[in-house]
């Protein structure tokens, strides 16, 4: 697949990690765009992306990369954090920087864009953009983390997240946690 990932000035620089360790696995063409309020999150948090061989870095303020232009053909963009700044500028339709204009280029082209917020709580401004974007054709996935895959750590807290924008990519998650159908009582047993 050809993916575009980005990140905003939210907390949650696990989730963009633990999705490019997934992503790796495969055999993706990946384009990376970080802001910089990004990027001074993962410095405070993480210290530094680990990136995959092969990962395309482009600058927030250029708008040369291919998937600026619908004419491009791309998969799926990911969003992932997402300040809720981003899903307003992004519900605005502004475009004034690589990771908005390529939000807007997926959702008019009717491409796959997931974002994921990491605010709480939100506001009735936050409510209404999550609507205004989900509406315009968006996935919103809320990185809210799951725990009946009994997670030991918290790259395994953070895979239950990324699981889910996996599945929404259509891309495998052979270790992902599903939760399970309770299965039928024997006979006499109730």
């Amino acid at each position: 697949m050809r993916l575009v990932l980005a990140a905003t000035g939210a907390s949650g620089s696990i989730y963009l990690q633990r999705l490019l360790h997934h992503l790796s696995q495969g055999d993706h063409e990946i384009h990376l765009v970080l802001s910089p309020y990004a990027k001074q999150v993962i410095h405070e948090e993480i210290g530094a992306l680990t990136l995959p061989s092969g990962v395309i870095e482009h600058g927030e303020k250029s708008m040369n990369a291919p998937f600026a232009s619908g004419s491009a053909l791309f998969d799926g963009m990911v969003i992932m954090p997402s300040s809720m700044g981003t899903v307003g500028r992004i519900a605005a339709g502004t475009s004034e920087n690589l990771i908005l204009r390529a939000a807007d280029v997926f959702l008019k082209e009717r491409r796959k864009l997931i974002i994921v917020p990491r605010e709480t709580p939100w506001n009735l401004i936050h409510a209404r953009n999550i609507v205004t974007v989900t509406e315009a054709g968006a996935i919103v996935l809320p990185a809210s983390p799951s725990f009946y895959s009994h997670p030991k750590n918290f790259d395994d807290l953070a895979d239950t997240v990324v699981w889910r924008v996996l599945d929404q990519l259509g891309i495998a998650a052979p270790n992902a946690c599903r939760w399970r159908e309770e299965e039928s009582p024997a006979e006499g047993q109730e």
